[in-house]
């Protein structure tokens, strides 16, 4: 597909960019290139290839869900200013 200098100007005006008269046969020029290698691409026959997620079917590997963490609470709770029935206390910040 071709595109002409009216054509780029159409499509500055659409995504509000601001062309340099100049540069329009450059622009042109690349966004049919653009366009050429899409319309390549969507002549490829793609019926017998199955959609997949990731080219080289990986999976990731998952560790056991077991806890590691030991129970520190009283631990933490012991040196924080203010405590009660095992939450933080602090002062209030929205009126």
């Amino acid at each position: 597909m071709s595109l002409d200098k009216t054509d780029v100007n159409k499509i500055a005006h659409l995504a509000r960019l601001d062309i340099a008269a100049p540069d329009i046969d450059v622009y042109a020029s690349n966004l049919s290139s653009i366009l050429d290698l899409v319309a390549q691409m969507n002549s490829v026959d793609t019926d017998a290839v199955t959609p997949m997620a990731h080219p080289t079917d990986a999976v990731q590997r998952l560790r056991e869900d077991k806890v590691t963490a030991v129970d520190q609470r009283e631990k933490f709770q012991a040196i924080a200013p203010q405590v009660d029935a095992g939450l933080y206390l602090v002062p209030k910040v929205i009126e």
